[in-house]
């Protein structure tokens, strides 16, 4: 196995396993009663802890104004989505498996993002990823319309 596969695999295998999972507890935690402000801290004090277990084993530690700045925005973008989630769960009972395939349309975000900002462009079949965005609708569609 190259390792590109094994990042792919780690990067994106076990990523989807993981948030499948985090979608299954945050509708079970909500139909267990917790209010969304509670399921938010609990949630940001699961990432606390599995952030202090890897900085505790990672090799090298580094860290600037800018790239913790950027670090600040991630965790603020991913736990506003967090919270709009779970307001569609608590407030108006939206079915997750409706609710995930219109949400993680979120891929097709990060693909334009990465395109324009990272130049990956240079590196892309432009009809195979027209193709598979095409893909990635219809199947939210169809999925989200079942």
């Amino acid at each position: 196995m190259t390792s590109q596969s094994l990042g792919l695999l780690i990067g994106g295998g076990v990523p989807a396993i993981l948030f499948g999972l985090s979608t299954v507890f945050n509708k079970s935690s909500v139909l267990a009663g917790i209010s969304l402000g509670f399921y938010m801290l609990f949630v940001g004090l699961a990432v606390i802890l599995v952030g202090a277990v890897v900085y505790t084993f990672e090799a090298e530690s580094v860290v600037s104004i800018k790239s913790a700045s950027i670090a600040l925005l991630a965790g603020a973008s991913w736990a506003g989505g967090a919270s709009a989630i779970t307001i569609a769960l608590i407030y108006y009972q939206a079915p997750i498996s409706k609710l995930v395939p219109i949400y993680n349309l979120n891929t097709l975000v990060a693909v334009i993002i990465g395109l324009i900002i990272f130049s990956e462009w240079q590196d892309t079949n432009a009809i195979k990823l027209v193709g598979g965005a095409i893909l990635v609708i219809a199947g939210a569609g169809l999925v989200a319309n079942a």
